[in-house]
């Protein structure tokens, strides 16, 4: 009977010709093995508390229109649902770094692609709504006014709706919060008594509801949020009977694992989990910059201003994570995001790549599965280096 079954999947991935009756095994070499059989096993989970089953690797957009061209985006969208990918992941903002020559091309180059596609329904696509300016001035070649308010995150929508060329977008994300709080690298929080927010995330949420009776949107989630905020929203959407936060997308990587300290339990308890973002930490986790092997052109050589994971201590815990990688004969690059892959409050891990070597090697993480052994180095690591990129 097993044989029979083990035959029948060979079938249907056109592999029986590996298959050896006698041993009711198949024949294969570690490397056929990855590339014929697993890089098919995509694993898939539910968004939220919703009936949507994203894929565990989510295709991060943001370099398409600055470090990619509108024929390399498509082909990495190509490539990844091939792969099993059903989840796309862009924003309002991107490409990124933002500028006003390449705004809103990360969201036009996704619909050229999407435009003819007859299988929309199979594909989970995400953007985000742009929150207030972190400096005076900056980011107004997106909106005028860059806030949640109904009459922006109206504007913003629409506008997101007619780069993508689609009738509606599966989730809608508030890219970072209004109010002054601890995100984009800020690991404490310090209250100002003199920040002008007032809260609205009942009108938000309200809104939120207008935008999916009207098709616009199917589910809402956050972004770069705190505990306190998706508490928030929680209570609020039980209290009212409105759209339920469904996902949070922040940072999340062997450098930084500060979403365990206060929203994991959130993310498992309510079902509400996380979309991790810079899971390699701008490539300095693909252990290239302490190979020589990067260039001018690499991220974090071109552009300066992403300072966030290129500090001293980030770039030591690095090369003690690419120390227990060379001893386990894995690659940093898979270790490191096979390590987000097995996090119970995870939804779905972002990956983002400038070349389709990279893309391969990101999504053939999901074959990977770390032993106790390695899972205990690494947390050795993290206890002597916690957090240095939060």
């Amino acid at each position: 009977m097993i044989a029979s079954i083990i035959y029948i999947i060979s079938l249907l991935y056109n592999i029986s010709d590996n298959f050896d009756a006698s041993s009711q095994s198949f024949v294969f070499s570690a490397v056929e093995i990855n590339t014929q059989i697993l890089n098919h096993f995509m694993e898939y989970r539910k968004l939220g508390n919703t009936d949507l089953e994203v894929s565990v690797i989510c295709l991060g957009t943001m370099t398409f229109g600055e470090q990619n061209t509108e024929a390399e985006a498509h082909e990495q969208m190509n490539y990844a649902l091939e792969q099993g990918v059903n989840f796309i992941d862009t924003a309002e903002l991107y490409a990124v770094p933002s500028r006003e020559y390449n705004n809103g091309l990360t969201e036009k180059y996704i619909g050229t692609w999407l435009k003819d596609r007859t299988d929309r329904d199979k594909i989970i696509v995400a953007t985000k709504v742009t929150g207030p300016a972190q400096s005076k001035g900056a980011l107004g070649y997106i909106r005028e006014s860059l806030n949640f308010s109904r009459a922006q995150i109206r504007v913003a929508i629409e506008g997101s709706l007619k780069r993508l060329q689609t009738d509606y977008v599966d989730l809608y994300q508030l890219h970072w919060p209004e109010r002054k709080t601890n995100f984009f690298g800020r690991l404490g929080y310090t209250h100002r008594e003199d920040d002008p927010w007032q809260d609205n995330f009942l009108d938000i949420l309200e809104t939120m509801q207008i935008l999916v009776d009207e098709g616009k949107i199917r589910y809402f989630g956050i972004s770069n949020e705190t505990p306190w905020g998706l508490a928030h929203f929680l209570h609020l959407a039980e209290k009212h009977d409105l759209p339920r936060c469904v996902s949070v997308q922040n940072p999340y990587s062997l450098l930084n694992r500060t979403y365990e300290v206060g929203l994991a339990e959130i993310s498992i308890r309510e079902k509400c989990g996380l979309l991790a973002y810079s899971p390699l930490a701008f490539g300095l986790l693909s252990g290239k910059y302490h190979q020589n092997a990067d260039t001018q052109e690499h991220r974090l050589n071109k552009y300066k201003e992403m300072s966030r994971y290129n500090g001293d201590l980030s770039h030591q815990a690095t090369a003690k994570y690419l120390a227990i990688a060379k001893e386990q004969g894995l690659s940093l690059t898979q270790m490191a995001l096979a390590f987000i892959n097995s996090r119970p409050f995870l939804t779905s891990n972002i990956v983002g790549a400038t070349t389709m070597e990279q893309l391969k090697e990101n999504i053939a993480s999901i074959d990977v599965k770390l032993s106790s052994e390695v899972l205990k180095k690494i947390e050795q690591v993290h206890q002597i280096i916690p957090n240095p990129a939060p």
